[in-house]
């Protein structure tokens, strides 16, 4: 028995590993749910959450006389060492488990118990000194606890997102300024579309990104808004009046979170909706992310055969049978996270939509579900933004003869021939096999100096105003000036 020490529950005796931090609940909960074989320590987010909530419920209850200041010294203490990263490895439970939580509340319970334990001077073990339930859950219900903490968890991935977001979305923006010199034809449905200039294409991905920061920022508040305080099922059994209020207050000021305490705890115990609003922002970071990287895959397709208008950066051999094969690999590597985050998505869909009356007993699958999706979306920015997009270059022949050959540049001549003679232009030059251009100057529709003011740089990417236009301007100015003397 050297090696272990004996705890019991409602189920009876149980021999727990004598260094182990957790105790019975958190064995038990190691038996019963070997699923992922990941478990919840793989998501310090998570783990340091609960230890806030734990450290503002202690204070909370201590505020209001019922958990005396040594235990409450204690539990602060250990759970100050949780949220710097100690003790990580002592939460061993699966991250898919039932129980809507139970698992990973008793899991905090026992490691901060039994930490603060020593701190007090006692062993691991000694409950009757400091308690798992009755003081480190103090006034408090996994109904409440779970969710409080997988919405701070959710908020510090929110933080690490954006971050990795903004630093992709900085090197999108520089490569847009490198490249906005360089003309190109866009494209529409994979046809040759008008002019633009690279650095335009550029900067729509980092427009994209910049948009979706904000849709991830406006999610704050409706993600910061806790039932702590709801006990089981909201109505607040076994806590204080005061200890939602107190409890707020302390959980702010260890999180630095603009936390807010839901009007209606029943409702804020069952309700899943801002988890499905938050994993839809997500799905939608994914999609921009993957459409950009689609892009760019195509944009870097050949070397000799395909687009090949831009270079990516080689990052390692292509192929085990193809010499000299080098492959677009970190923009596919992030289109597969974002494959994964759509079904992560579909998986918060329904654990949201499962629960049934005043709980919702699926909340592990949805935290497990946004922490993936969360991980592998931060880690995938770093790694488009480091591996990819630093070391994209242009090939700047390739974009001029892709200009100089396309036919779509006769739309640029529609304000000043018509669209008629435009269509015809068109149709001959892609009929003999020529260029636009050289179809205009034969049949004497522009002057030379015409079709080069015309075909500029600065016109062919942004709006004008044509020779035409202020013809009509005149000729309408004129017209209601000869009115007004006939009306004399």
């Amino acid at each position: 028995m050297s090696g272990f020490r004996l705890e019991h529950d409602l189920l009876g005796e149980r021999e727990v590993p004598a260094e182990a931090y957790y105790g019975v609940h958190t064995l038990r909960a190691q038996e019963n749910f070997q699923i992922s074989g990941t478990t919840v320590s793989s998501y310090p987010e998570l783990v340091v959450a609960l230890a806030c909530v734990k450290q503002a419920a202690a204070r909370a209850n201590t505020d209001l006389g019922l958990l005396p200041k040594h235990k409450c010294e204690a539990i602060e203490a250990a759970c100050e060492e949780v949220r710097r990263g100690a003790l990580h490895d002592q939460f061993v439970v699966d991250v898919i488990q039932g129980g809507a939580g139970t698992s990973t509340n008793m899991n905090a319970n026992e490691v901060i118990c039994n930490r603060a334990l020593e701190i007090m001077g006692r062993s691991k073990g000694e409950y009757r000194h400091l308690h798992p339930n009755e003081d480190v859950n103090m006034a408090q219900s996994t109904n409440d606890v779970y969710p409080t903490a997988l919405r701070i968890a959710t908020l510090y991935a929110v933080d690490k997102l954006v971050d990795a977001m903004e630093y992709l979305r900085h090197e999108f923006e520089v490569k847009a300024i490198e490249f906005e010199p360089l003309l190109k034809i866009g494209r529409t449905q994979l046809q040759d579309a008008v002019p633009m200039t690279l650095g335009q294409e550029f900067s729509t991905y980092a427009k994209m990104l910049e948009e979706d920061i904000l849709r991830l920022r406006e999610a704050i508040p409706l993600i910061g808004e806790i039932n702590l305080g709801a006990t089981a099922i909201g109505t607040g059994i076994t806590a204080h009046p005061e200890y939602a209020s107190k409890a707020l207050h302390a959980l702010v000021e260890i999180t630095g979170y603009p936390l807010t305490t839901a009007p209606n705890l029943v409702e804020a115990t069952q309700d899943c909706g801002a988890f499905v609003q938050l994993s839809g922002i997500l799905k939608r970071v994914a999609v921009k992310l993957s459409k950009t990287c689609n892009d760019l895959r195509l944009l870097s397709s050949g070397p000799r055969s395909g687009f090949g208008e831009i270079n990516l950066p080689p990052m390692q051999a292509g192929s085990s049978i193809m010499p000299g094969k080098v492959n677009p690999v970190i923009p596919e590597v992030v289109n597969q996270i974002a494959f994964e985050v759509f079904g992560n998505d579909l998986t918060v869909t329904f654990a949201a939509e499962g629960g049934q009356l005043q709980l919702n007993a699926f909340e592990p699958i949805i935290g497990l579900a946004l922490f993936r999706s969360f991980k592998h979306l931060t880690n995938g920015c770093y790694t488009l933004a480091d591996r990819c997009v630093k070391g994209i270059t242009a090939n700047p022949d390739r974009l001029k003869k892709s200009i100089e050959s396309s036919i779509s540049l006769v739309t640029a001549l529609n304000p000043v021939i018509g669209y008629e003679a435009a269509t015809s232009v068109a149709a001959e030059a892609y009929a003999n096999g020529t260029n636009v251009r050289e179809v205009v100057l034969r049949r004497g529709l522009m002057s030379q100096a015409e079709l080069d003011d015309a075909l500029r740089h600065e016109v062919l990417t942004q709006p004008r105003v044509y020779e035409q236009a202020r013809r009509a301007e005149a000729e309408a100015e004129t017209s209601h000036a000869g009115g007004k003397s006939k009306a004399h």
